[in-house]
């Protein structure tokens, strides 16, 4: 696939590719291979949704959600693979995909909305 004309950024192994809303099909390839580059983790986050840390109150009760202080390390670092992929992700497109994706809590509902 030939690469879109008037690119804003150069290559890098450094930056994510740029998103400028044209030339989706072009992007995400680069911006996969990009992700899984950095940290498989926050592919994986993409494409399975992000752990969501439960308990179980009551011996009987349904899971609920674990308040952020409950969280035990375990649950820190897999709540942090959310926000890495959303960091990348975000780092990769411009103002107008920007407001497009703010309001997205997950870098999976990111990705799909792109």
């Amino acid at each position: 696939m030939a690469a879109p004309p008037n690119l804003e950024e150069g290559q890098s192994t450094y930056r994510p590719p740029k998103f400028n809303g044209q030339y989706y099909g072009w992007w995400k390839t680069p911006m996969h291979d990009f992700m899984i580059a950095e940290d498989s983790e926050p592919w994986d986050i993409i494409c399975d949704d992000p752990h969501v840390p439960m308990q179980k109150p009551e011996e009987t009760g349904p899971l609920v959600p674990k308040g952020r202080r409950e969280y035990s390390d375990i649950d820190r670092k897999a709540v942090e693979k959310n926000y890495r992929a959303k960091k990348i992700l975000m780092c990769g497109i411009g103002p107008d995909e920007y407001n497009r994706v703010s309001a997205c809590d997950t870098a999976k509902e990111i990705w799909e909305a792109l």
